[in-house]
């Protein structure tokens, strides 16, 4: 660790911006991962042997050729791209590592240094930069309008399209195009070598591409060919000619959290389930399911999740080095590893009952409990290799193949809850089994989408070098599993708080934590794309337009936190007969909704103020803020409230929502005095050490 730098005395910015270096500097030598990575990768590579060296070749080469040969994806102007990065993409980056489908969906440590990206990173990268160039009229319009062709002359007349009112209006609002200033149209003419008089809307028969003249105008005689969409992107942003619109961000974040929604309620879908199945058994068992989800998630999801975050960095520093079959090698390694963790787990969730009996007075929730822990532990190495396949996949660009496993998985657990459940009248049982059952299928269709469609390169097979290498994997490991098990510890700690004042309220809670979380899976999947479009426009040394990207992400997280509020509190006493039949458990939600719809609006803006945080590479002053609302605000206050002040479940959701607002003030009183060219600095710094 480096030693403390000094704190000068000059303005407050100064010193604002120096204690915020100082915190990086720790936060960076706590959790900055890729110095021991690159020595792990190091000693691996020193391992392979001459027969894995030479597959090894083969697999980087076949992976370049399939890169370089789809000249017709890439465009002819970056045929010259080839894998060594000497045009290196500008407008793409990986979404940061995901530990989704939980109560409260946690992000692990996310890589400095990521891999090369694969050939469909690569076009979206080209279309990115392309399209931010039309829209500030660098290129040509990828769409020619009507074209009229003349007897006379080979040459054609574009004929401009007719938009009705409502047309017109929604191009004036929606388009991600810039208006043309005619003062600065006019000088780029000028310094082509043509008048605005002369110019015409006149173009040639052929396909406009990069190399087409400016807004499809004549070429001067002598003006020189542009470069390629490289060169003209790095014109283009030395001259500071690249703007973006709010309308452009809108589009860009909208589009990014389309998938990602999707994948975050069909995976958070299969944990909510059993609790709509057995809800409406009767009031312990809906509050049952509640304490047994709550275990799960402190004693193994949590630590699983947390642990398995290090091959985010392993496998994808593997991948980047041109060494595919080292990503199977670091999965097999945490699987192992997850598999002897689990065995001691285990016995955990085999005497649950005894131990929640001891923190819940209500004995049958407690057998309840552990009858479901039970059952459900047979899911443990099913969960564990899934949480590191998701990582093998996610490290070469394969983020769909999740999204496809959780297609058919999700309905699946549903068909199987009810058939269990109701149909063959297994009750209470029925739920902890399907979730065995599902938790097992998602690994194997996992491993039967790398076998016959994609993912398969990467693995080298099984190897004795698995049980090598663990202690530097370990070490890797433990700051994302301690910083995910505090996220999860300090919000389902609320769950065990509930149980002390009996059965309803331990069913209103699981009710309320199951409402408060489903809605979460909106705005936290948008607070990722809006991150990874934010680092986007910062490696592209664009820090104008992150701040405009900034700016519409934290409107669209504050609109749906609004949305999330009315619809919560407009049906408080419908969402419980979901759940539920039992009039009392009703009327407690119906009483502590109001204080959780007050919360959905600090939720959906504290998930876009840390993904900001995490955007501009300062996500320490995220994770410091949250711990420190959780443990240091929100659970006092929520513990003085509910018991000194006999609010009961009341005050224990009244503390957590002080602690998100403090957060959320927090986390943007940071981002207002934030230097972006500071980031745009930072960020090159870390491209170069890379």
């Amino acid at each position: 660790m480096a030693p403390p730098r000094p704190i000068p005395t000059g303005s407050p910015s100064s010193r604002r911006e120096s204690i915020a270096g100082l915190a990086s500097s720790f936060a960076a030598s706590l959790v900055d991962p890729s110095p021991m990575a690159q020595a792990v990768l190091a000693r691996d590579i020193a391992d392979l042997t001459p027969s894995d060296i030479e597959a090894e070749s083969a697999a980087a080469s076949y992976h370049s050729a399939g890169i370089l040969t789809d000249t017709d994806a890439l465009g002819d102007a970056d045929s010259d791209y080839d894998n060594t990065g000497a045009h290196p993409p500008y407008l793409y980056r990986r979404p940061s590592a995901i530990a989704y489908g939980t109560s409260r969906p946690a992000l692990g440590v996310a890589p400095n240094h990521g891999p090369a990206l694969t050939k469909e990173e690569l076009i979206r990268s080209r279309e990115a930069e392309a399209s931010l160039l039309r829209d500030n009229h660098l290129l040509p319009p990828k769409h020619v309008a009507a074209v009229t062709s003349s007897a006379s002359s080979c040459d054609a007349v574009v004929a401009p399209r007719q938009l009705g009112f409502l047309g017109t209006l929604y191009k004036r609002m929606f388009s991600p195009r810039r208006p043309l200033d005619p003062a600065e149209e006019e000088r780029r003419l000028q310094a082509n070598g043509v008048s605005s008089a002369s110019s015409t809307t006149v173009v040639s028969d052929s396909e406009p591409d990069e190399h087409t003249a400016l807004l499809a105008s004549a070429p001067a005689p002598d003006a020189a060919p542009p470069g390629n969409l490289d060169d003209q992107w790095e014109a283009a942003v030395a001259a500071g000619q690249i703007h973006t619109t709010w309308q452009r961000e809108l589009k860009t974040i909208a589009t990014y959290s389309r998938s990602l929604i999707i994948t975050f309620l069909l995976q958070y879908s299969i944990n909510i389930t059993g609790i709509f199945a057995v809800g409406h058994i009767g009031t312990a068992e809906l509050g049952a399911v509640s304490l047994a989800t709550m275990t799960a998630s402190i004693t193994f999801y949590a630590p699983c999740q947390g642990l398995a975050t290090c091959l985010d960095t392993l496998c994808s520093q593997a991948y980047g080095s041109g060494h595919r079959t080292l990503v199977g090698l670091q999965l097999q390694r945490m699987c192992c590893f997850l598999l002897l963790l689990s065995i001691p787990l285990a016995g955990i969730w085999v005497f649950s009952e005894q131990i929640l009996s001891g923190l819940v007075p209500e004995r049958e929730t407690a057998a309840l409990a552990g009858l479901y822990l039970r059952i459900l532990v047979f899911s443990m190495p099913a969960s564990a290799v899934f949480e590191c396949s998701k990582r093998y996949m996610q490290a070469q660009g394969l983020f769909t193949a999740n999204t496809y496993v959780l297609l058919i998985a999700a309905p699946f657990n549903v068909f199987l809850n009810w058939l269990l459940v109701w149909k063959m009248e297994l009750g209470f049982i029925g739920a902890p089994i399907s979730a065995v059952i599902t938790q097992w299928l998602m690994p194997s269709l996992l491993f039967l989408y790398v076998y016959f469609i994609d993912g398969s390169e990467c693995w080298g097979g099984f190897s004795p070098r698995i049980f090598s290498n663990w202690g530097p994997m370990v070490k890797l490991a433990l700051p994302g599993m301690i910083m995910i098990e505090a996220e999860f510890f300090a919000f389902e700690i609320l769950t065990l708080a509930a149980g002390r004042f009996g059965t309803s309220e331990l069913a209103a809670q699981s009710i309320l934590v199951t409402m408060t979380s489903t809605t979460y899976q909106i705005p936290f999947p948008m607070s990722i794309a809006a991150s990874t479009r934010v680092a986007n426009l910062i490696g592209a040394k664009l820090p104008e337009a992150a701040k405009i990207c900034a700016k519409v992400a934290t409107y669209m997280g504050i609109s749906i936190g609004v949305f999330n509020f009315f619809l919560v509190y407009a049906f408080r006493y419908q969402i419980p007969v979901l759940f539920t039949d039992d009039a009392e458990v009703i009327e407690l939600v119906a009483q502590v909704i109001p204080i959780c719809a007050f919360l959905q609006v600090f939720d959906g803006s504290s998930a876009v103020a840390s993904a900001l945080l995490r955007g501009v590479g300062r996500q320490e002053i995220g994770s410091y803020a949250n711990l420190a609302a959780y443990y240091v605000v929100a659970l006092p206050i929520s513990f003085s409230t509910a018991f000194g002040l006999d609010w009961r479940l009341p005050g224990l959701w009244f503390g957590v929502t002080i602690g998100l607002f403090l957060v959320t003030v927090a986390e943007f009183t940071y981002l207002y005095g934030y230097n972006w060219n500071r980031a745009v600095a930072e960020a090159e710094e870390r491209n170069l050490n890379s």
